[in-house]
């Protein structure tokens, strides 16, 4: 039976309404997964790294049990030594590193400003590009070199091409070579650029040799 030009334009209408319809109903399981999957691609996962933290003077202590308090993971190796008072002749505990210590943190904003607002902290040791995680062996060794109580040296003399990096003064976070001494307390060091360079004077206790671990990455 053929149908009439009205009836035509009504079944048409109906059957596009019906197509929109069910391209609209889509499951809601399948819109979760969906949003899921987009959440997954948009955050990244953190991962927990140690890295170094360095604190005033003489704050060592203060940091170390101030962020444990703060439920943060927290290394601060110490050795013991003869007391340095004339008056007193004992063996003392002290940083193994002095103005240093060691912290675990996925490097989430919040747990990065959690650790730098700590009363006594400085900054977590790095470079431009942000702080130098350390190696979980590095860290682990230490553990079983304090716990030993033997004799542990310790030095920060550097040796011309020693690449080095400034972690406190007007200068910090700059990355170099050392070169030479200026006098007993003041060191060279140079950047290099475009096959020429610049070099910059600073106090020693500002600059820590760069770790091999840490090299690479800036080399890279």
């Amino acid at each position: 039976m053929r149908l009439s030009a009205f009836e035509e334009k009504f079944c048409v209408k109906a059957f596009l309404m019906h197509r929109s319809r069910q391209s609209f109903a889509r499951p809601k399981n399948m819109i979760h997964h969906n949003m899921s999957d987009l959440e997954t691609m948009i955050v990244p996962k953190l991962i927990s790294a140690w890295y170094v933290l360095h604190t005033k003077s003489h704050f060592e202590n203060v940091v170390d049990d101030c962020l444990q308090k703060k439920s943060i993971e927290v290394f601060l190796p110490k050795i013991t030594v003869p007391s340095q008072r004339k008056d007193r002749k004992k063996m003392i505990r002290v940083p193994l590193f002095p103005g240093y210590l060691f912290v675990k943190s996925d490097l989430h904003p919040n747990h990065h400003l959690d650790i730098v607002k700590t009363v006594g902290a400085v900054k977590l040791v790095g470079d431009k590009q942000g702080p130098l995680s350390v190696p979980q062996e590095t860290v682990q060794s230490l553990r079983i070199m304090v716990a030993s109580e033997r004799p542990i040296t310790t030095g920060s003399a550097f040796s011309k091409g020693d690449q080095v990096i400034v972690v406190n003064g007007p200068f910090s976070g700059v990355v170099g070579t050392f070169d030479h001494y200026r006098g007993a307390d003041r060191i060279v060091v140079y950047i290099e650029a475009l096959g020429q360079f610049a070099a910059v004077e600073v106090d020693a206790e500002d600059v820590e040799r760069l770790p091999a671990i840490m090299r690479d990455r800036v080399d890279r």
